[in-house]
């Protein structure tokens, strides 16, 4: 079933990745382009749409498997503010116990992107997401209370860097800092947090230096990401797990693909090293004079 998938959306994920991109209107700061992400959540506002596939397999003498479908999409209400929603599918597999399957908790926020620096290419936002307990599958282990997490987002690109090191200007990181509170009396929260670092061939052939990379490599971004969340229980205060990702995202006028590796940090985090999968739209250059606006100017 998944092989048929595939061989079905080749055809149409190829014709995208070779799609010409003249020009875009989404997550930039001046000249450059921020580019959606796998696990560290962007640090701007806009109206978008996103899957990502993430799936494990942990080795063993009973192996079993996790393969899980996120749903993303954001819409801007006024130019630097609007709503995200967020959901997942998954899917737990096992030899010995069988499977388990069901939707993860929905969860809402809205941001707020108050700074946009053109001149040294810098993007903040202030954003609250909220679990919304109940609305999992129990044998997920969805939580029945709902969670409360308060962000910083950020993003800063180097183009302002002197030419003497101009081949660190396509370099960018974006990073977030999100505390999460749950509502019901004795749980414990967490401090999730994470930044990307980034180096752009669209930003090194569009304002550095054209090297002569032809399409679809002048239009890709490497990014590695470090999504991590440290314990604030008593009893595991300071215990940091999660992952490093390493990978790499193709970025054209109206969509972006995205694959990359998952390797944990620590036995804690987990024993296998995972596959993601990203396709991105961007609203609100498919649908610039409809959907893709904001509701109020």
């Amino acid at each position: 079933m998944r092989a048929r998938i595939l061989y079905l959306a080749l055809p149409v994920l190829l014709g995208v990745f070779f799609m010409p991109a003249p020009s875009w209107a989404h997550g930039f700061a001046g000249k450059r382009f921020f580019p959606t992400t796998f696990q560290v959540d962007d640090p701007f506002i806009s109206d978008e749409f996103s899957i990502l596939i993430n799936a494990i397999k942990q080795p063993g003498d009973a192996p079993n498997d996790s393969t899980e479908i996120n749903i993303d999409a954001s819409k801007r209400l006024l130019p630097h503010f609007g709503f995200e929603f967020h959901e997942a599918y998954q899917h737990l597999g096992s030899s010995n116990d069988g499977s388990a399957n069901g939707w993860e908790t929905f969860g809402v926020g809205a941001k707020w992107q108050f700074l946009t620096d053109e001149k040294h290419e810098a993007i903040m936002s202030l954003g609250t997401d909220l679990d919304v307990g109940g609305t999992g599958a129990r044998q997920l282990g969805s939580e029945p209370f709902t969670t409360i997490s308060p962000g910083l987002f950020f993003g800063k690109g180097m183009g302002d860097l002197p030419d003497s090191v101009n081949f660190l200007q396509p370099v960018a990181i974006t990073g977030l800092i999100q505390p999460s509170f749950p509502t019901r009396s004795g749980e414990e929260g967490d401090l999730n947090w994470g930044f990307t670092f980034q180096y752009s061939f669209i930003y090194l052939e569009d304002f550095v230096k054209d090297i002569g990379l032809g399409q679809p490599f002048k239009r890709m971004i490497f990014i590695t990401e470090f999504p991590m969340t440290t314990c604030l229980d008593s009893g595991c205060a300071g215990h940091t797990t999660g992952t490093v990702n390493p990978g790499i995202v193709w970025a054209g006028k109206s969509a972006e693909l995205g694959v990359a590796a998952e390797i944990p940090v620590n036995s804690e985090s987990g024993h296998s090293v995972g596959v993601l999968g990203l396709v991105h739209l961007f609203v609100d250059d498919l649908f610039p004079q409809s959907l893709g606006k904001p509701v109020f100017r």
